[in-house]
């Protein structure tokens, strides 16, 4: 569907516009203020969680094929949905001035109510989501029916961020004292914590060229079939 396409390559687009910002405000200082700073955070998790919700969309219904008055309101729906979801993250967010100012995602408690919000979301998302649609897809013959490659290239976007969030949830269980951490635990997993991150923001890149392989194939099969 090329409303769908559309819009992933938007929410693509703007969280691969503001990730060197996100870098570079985690590792070599923040200098534009915390209010900017939360706004980053906001507009980064928005991207995230819209492309989520438009491959969950997109794997469980075909109201995306036409772009009609339906599926504008879906979209509507999605990307002012994702806006709330990412809010507690904004929330979350903010800057340390120790050894020098940097904008990081959690400057708030664990176990505050912002960042347990923005924890609650980041699992759905990561993990509740994709597990409910393999179930339903398994489950209902007309989702198994209407299964295509480009559905499943899209679905790369959930097969690089499950890592990442499995490592948020034992991050949360380190912190809260959950599970008992010793110093070089915290040191290790923090270090697996950012290369599970790092999977996930491949996706920006390997997510697009997959979709356009996808559709590549798909024409010189037409091709191929005309010929």
């Amino acid at each position: 569907s090329r409303a769908l396409v559309a819009q992933l390559a938007v929410g693509t687009g703007l969280f691969a516009t503001l990730l060197p910002a996100v870098a570079v405000g985690i590792g070599q200082g923040w200098r534009l203020g915390s209010g900017l700073c939360r706004l980053t955070h906001l507009l980064w998790h928005w991207s995230l969680f819209v492309q989520g919700l438009l491959v969950g969309s997109g794997s469980c219904c075909t109201v995306w094929c036409r772009w009609d008055p339906q599926s504008r309101r879906l979209a509507v729906a999605v990307w002012a949905g994702a806006l709330l979801l990412a809010t507690p993250a904004a929330l979350a967010s903010g800057t340390v001035a120790a050894p020098q100012t940097s904008c990081i995602r959690r400057t708030v408690d664990i176990l505050s109510p912002a960042y347990l919000l923005h924890l609650t979301f980041c699992l759905c998302l990561f993990l509740l989501l994709p597990a409910v649609l393999v179930v339903a897809t398994l489950s209902v013959p007309q989702l198994r029916a209407g299964w295509e490659p480009g559905i499943g290239m899209s679905w790369l976007f959930f097969v690089l961020w499950v890592p990442h969030g499995v490592g948020l949830a034992v991050d949360f269980l380190l912190h809260a004292r959950l599970l008992q951490p010793t110093c070089s635990t915290f040191e290790s997993f923090d270090y697996a914590l950012g290369l599970s991150e790092g999977l996930g923001v491949l996706h920006c890149g390997l997510g697009p060229a997959a979709l356009l392989a996808t559709r590549f194939c798909r024409r010189q099969a037409g091709t191929s079939a005309s010929c």
